[in-house]
């Protein structure tokens, strides 16, 4: 993948200096080894989530005979006079 990465003026300084020091590496080859070293102590760092479980339990039938018109589902809750 090719992108463009906008560095903050310090990342570049620190780059320039690895430069120094690893000579046989690009800038390209540096970048994407520092990346793969952060990447990979990130996902060391970060516990997996926890498993979540939800509990069913049987409710029993529904009380109101049609929940898809609310009219109908507050007059058999409540009585006609509902408004």
């Amino acid at each position: 993948m090719r992108t463009t990465l906008t560095l903050e003026p310090d990342v570049e300084a620190r780059l320039r200096q690895r430069l120094e020091n690893h000579r046989e590496l690009g800038m390209k080859e540096l970048v994407n080894r520092l990346l793969r070293l952060g990447l990979d102590q990130d996902e060391a760092a970060v516990p997996a989530p926890k498993r979540f479980r939800v509990r069913t339990f049987a409710a029993g039938r529904c009380f109101f005979p049609n929940l898809d018109d609310t009219e109908e589902a507050l007059a058999f809750a409540e009585g006609e006079d509902h408004r």
